[in-house]
């Protein structure tokens, strides 16, 4: 092989980012669900509020809502795939169907997500400057670090803690725009804006934490280790067995 044939320092620094960045994108899909997650994050709350427009009927838009979340779980389970961002919508749902009919207020469909929204704000920053941010406890089970990088992986921790800044920075955001228009404007006004609120910030949020961890040290597989560490484990017994037999 040649000079010319071999990998250079920097094609193997360019190999190694464009992988990094790689996986960082699959985990990141992963944990938030992607584009089907996405789209039933918002098409319960699109179909109340185009119902609502329509006809101003509280219950008809609440009901439809409800059963379209219902409806993204069934297909969910029937094709065996993770639930877990279908049944976060139902409960998200069926906390907004309890408060519009508790109170008679179609605006109230939406106020349990938004104060979820400010809370989960509260606590991407709160824990962030805990020293243990969020985006790390959330992102480190699927990539396989686990908290490995609280102690082992400043670089890492680092990244983290630059993310939940962001998506703390960005729902209290969203927050400054939601509640004021809660109290001022009508339930449609309030239902379009939050619509339309659902996807961009989520993306723009996803989009710094990609760039942060996509720059950050590589997580450390905290689940390699511990195998290794039983395959030596037992590679010593079987050695001690074999002197013995000897």
């Amino acid at each position: 092989m040649t000079s010319l044939d071999k990998p250079t320092t920097t094609d193997q620094d360019s190999n190694e980012a464009d992988t990094a960045k790689a996986v960082t994108e699959a985990a990141l899909f992963e944990a938030f669900g992607g584009v089907r997650g996405m789209v039933e994050t918002v098409l319960p709350g699109l179909l109340f509020v185009t119902i609502f427009t329509i006809n101003k009927d509280l219950h008809v838009s609440a009901i439809a809502a409800l059963g379209v979340s219902l409806l993204l779980v069934a297909v969910r389970l029937i094709r065996r795939d993770t639930v877990k961002h279908a049944f976060s919508g139902v409960f998200g749902v069926a906390f907004g169907v309890v408060f519009a009919m508790m109170t008679g207020n179609a605006k109230d469909f939406y106020l349990p997500g938004m104060i979820y929204t400010l809370g989960l704000a509260v606590a991407y920053i709160g824990t962030t400057l805990a020293g243990v941010p969020l985006i790390g406890l959330i992102l480190g089970p699927v990539f396989k670090e686990n908290l490995s990088w609280r102690t082992r992986n400043p670089g890492r921790k680092k990244a983290y803690a630059k993310a939940s800044y962001a998506w703390g920075l960005i729902l209290l955001a969203k927050c400054a725009i939601l509640f004021p228009l809660y109290w001022w404007a009508d339930t449609t006004q309030l239902g379009w804006v939050l619509v339309s609120l659902k996807i961009p910030p989520f993306l723009l949020a996803v989009y710094l934490t990609w760039v942060f961890l996509a720059k950050a040290p590589a997580p450390i597989d905290v689940f390699a280790e511990m195998e290794a560490k039983e395959q030596a484990e037992k590679d010593r017994k079987a050695g001690q067995t074999r002197s013995s037999e000897a």
